[in-house]
C-alpha cells in the first residue's frame, strides 16, 4: 500500500510523533510522499507576528515565553524537525505552492499514485476531489472521542470542561468538519495530566491508531462507527476568558 501523508510543520510535538509512526508502519506499507503545510495553530494562515501577538494576548506572558523558547530552540535543533524526520525515513517531501485543492496540487499528489491519504494535523480544508483522489480514501486523526469535541484544540477543551476521559479518533474524511465515519477510536483517562502531557500522550496513541486503521484497510472487511451529528459538539480556538476560567479550575498547560 502506498500512502501520501498531509501534515504541517509543527515545531513542538509532531516530529517525535511522526518518527514514532514511520518506525512502526504495517508490513507492505510505504509512505511515498508527504505534504507539509505551514504551521497554523489558530486554524488559519496568519503571519508569524500575528500568531505571536495572539498567543501572548490569549495565553499570557509565561505561556508565551515557554513556547517562544521552544520555538526558537526548534530552529537550531534540527533532529526533531518534521523535515528532518522525513529525511531520516527517506520520505519525499511534496512541495505544494498552491492551495491543496487546486488542479496543480491534485495532479502532483496523484503523480505519486497513492492508495490512501493520511492527514495528521492537516490545516487546510479538503474538498471532494482531494478526498476521493486515492482509491482507499483519506484518513484523518483527531485527538478527541468524536463526535464530541469536533474542531480546534480538543486537549484544552476536555480539560476546561473537566472531562474524565478523552481519546483519539481516526476517521474517513468527508466534506464536513471532523464528521466522517470513524474507523478506529481509543479512550484514555485524563487523570491529573497537564495539557502538554495530554497532547503528547494522545498524539502517540493517535499514531498507533493510524497504524491500526491502515492495517484494517489492508485486510478489508472492516466496519466503521457512526460519527453522529446529533451527538456532536464543536469548539473553536479559546479566548482569553476561556484561558482564565481554565486556570481557575486548577488546570495546567504544562
Amino acid at each position: 500500500m502506498k500512502i501520501v501523508v498531509l501534515t504541517q510543520n509543527d515545531p513542538f510535538y509532531l516530529g517525535d510523533q511522526l518518527n514514532y509512526l514511520l518506525g512502526r508502519l504495517p508490513e507492505d506499507v510505504q509512505i511515498v510522499g508527504c505534504v507539509v503545510f505551514d504551521v497554523s495553530p489558530f486554524g488559519k494562515r496568519e503571519s508569524f507576528w500575528a500568531k505571536a501577538i495572539k498567543t501572548l494576548k490569549i495565553f499570557g506572558f509565561a505561556f508565551f515565553v515557554r513556547y517562544g523558547f521552544k520555538f526558537i530552540k526548534s530552529k537550531f535543533v534540527s533532529s526533531n524537525k518534521v523535515g528532518s524526520i522525513l529525511e531520516k525515513h527517506q520520505v519525499k517531501k511534496i512541495n505544494i505552492v498552491w492551495n491543496i485543492n487546486s488542479i496543480e496540487s491534485l495532479e502532483l499528489i496523484q503523480s505519486f499514485n497513492p492508495d490512501l491519504l493520511v492527514s495528521i494535523a492537516g490545516n487546510q480544508i479538503f474538498k471532494k476531489d482531494l478526498i476521493e483522489l486515492a482509491p482507499c480514501g483519506c484518513l484523518n486523526l483527531h485527538t478527541a472521542l468524536l463526535p464530541k469535541y469536533r474542531g480546534l484544540m480538543p486537549s484544552f477543551w476536555v480539560l476546561k470542561n473537566d472531562e474524565k476521559y478523552t481519546g483519539v479518533s481516526v476517521f474517513f474524511v468527508d466534506e464536513g468538519i471532523d464528521s466522517g465515519p470513524i474507523l478506529v477510536q481509543k479512550k484514555i483517562e485524563i487523570g491529573n495530566r497537564s495539557q502538554e502531557s495530554l497532547i503528547r500522550d494522545t498524539k502517540k496513541m493517535g499514531m498507533d491508531a493510524i497504524n491500526e486503521a491502515i492495517s484494517l484497510i489492508q485486510k478489508g472487511g472492516y466496519t466503521v462507527l457512526e460519527n453522529d451529528d446529533e451527538q456532536s459538539t464543536y469548539f473553536s480556538f479559546p479566548t482569553r476568558k476561556d484561558v482564565i476560567e481554565f486556570k481557575k479550575l486548577g488546570k495546567k498547560f504544562y
